[in-house]
């Protein structure tokens, strides 16, 4: 038997998975596995069948299995049961989604196996080849995009992707010009901008504002890619959850300009969190600094706590609405508290509103005891 081959192999945008093309004689797969400090939390590697390359066995292929070998698929859920044409390298490209946590495979532009990202999350494998016509153990069946949303989606991430590359059309200038226009609308106009970007993709900044009594600060360029792991979350609200900005604000009765800006800093950090830890950011969720205003711990990141300045309507992008989420610094007690209990991120952000706290930072006493 010939020796397996890697064909390809490609890190997602923050190094955090790779995925891999392997054939001997035998059979084709697409793997994602994850860096190695990442390995506790997603200890098995997720593969995709691709294409039998000798005919297929009448049986599911146990005596691969028996040998530590990836299986052939059994001929009932094959397109073809006869040997299909091994894949050549240099025609394989392999994209990464927008959420950086799963992967497709195109080979001479047609689209060849899914693995989408929620499946990383999950118990066990799920993946999809457009060699398959059946479901089975090993996948799904790919079909087309009128038929399955995972091929529909890996469509529209090749479209995205080719936008991005493409410097005639570079989306960012307008999604910064409609960004920044909408926070000066309620906060004032812009007097400073920061990219926080380090120079890769994708284009992040902080953007900030003032009017007579508070220094705003806001994020710009998160919302281009939607948030790891909301797919599996929250299904059919997904579109709801996936795309935010966070925003921090200081009165300027408490604080200097570069008082402000220091405190500000922590959303430089917090911006590449979902993509960095393969997590997300939502209501109430709880966030260590330590740049949080001296004697904090950290922020609860809230839209409730911006609610007094009434509903922000940020700019939709890729038809997604993008919600505001407020960074109010915390005391370690009350760090503790959010953290000690199944909704204690919703209970903190109720006893701060309770208290009078909104989304502009001041000094004040701890809520919890």
């Amino acid at each position: 038997m010939r020796q397996t081959e890697i064909l390809a192999e490609v890190s997602n945008d923050k190094q955090t998975l790779v995925a891999m093309v392997e054939q001997d004689d035998r059979v084709v797969y697409l793997y994602i596995y994850p860096r190695e400090d990442l390995r506790d939390r997603f200890p098995r590697m997720r593969g995709c069948w691709v294409r039998n390359l000798s005919p297929a066995p009448l049986q599911d292929d146990s005596e691969a299995l028996d040998q530590g070998l990836p299986p052939m698929l059994a001929a009932e859920y094959c397109r073809s049961v006869d040997a299909e044409a091994p894949l050549d390298p240099a025609d394989i490209q392999i994209l990464w989604n927008e959420s950086d946590d799963g992967a497709a495979l195109w080979y001479q532009g047609l689209l060849l196996a899914v693995i989408p990202g929620w499946s990383l999350y999950i118990d066990h494998s799920v993946s999809y080849s457009a060699a398959c016509i059946q479901q089975n153990p090993l996948t799904f069946p790919l079909g087309s995009a009128s038929t399955n949303r995972q091929y529909a989606q890996a469509d529209k991430t090749r479209q995205f992707w080719r936008d991005w590359q493409h410097e005639d059309h570079n989306p960012w200038p307008k999604i910064q010009r409609n960004f920044i226009s909408c926070y000066e609308q309620r906060a004032g106009p812009a007097v400073k901008y920061y990219a926080i970007d380090q120079g890769s993709w994708p284009p992040m900044a902080i953007s900030q504002h003032e009017d007579e009594e508070n220094y705003y600060f806001f994020t710009l360029g998160m919302s281009i890619r939607p948030m790891p792991q909301i797919e599996l979350l929250f299904n059919d609200d997904a579109e709801n959850h996936r795309r935010i900005e966070l925003a921090f604000a200081v009165g300027k009765e408490y604080v200097d300009e570069a008082n402000a800006v220091q405190m500000a800093s922590a959303l430089s950090e917090y911006a590449q969190l979902p993509w960095n830890t393969l997590s997300w950011l939502g209501e109430g969720h709880t966030l260590l600094s330590p740049v949080a205003p001296l004697g904090y711990e950290g922020h609860i990141i809230s839209a409730a706590l911006g609610a007094s300045r009434g509903e922000w309507a940020l700019p939709r992008c890729y038809g997604d609405p993008v919600n505001l989420l407020w960074a109010s610094p915390i005391f370690a007690s009350e760090l503790a508290y959010a953290q000690s209990r199944p909704n204690g991120g919703y209970e903190l952000v109720a006893m701060l509103l309770e208290n009078g706290v909104r989304g502009e930072f001041a000094p004040r006493l701890s809520v919890v005891a």
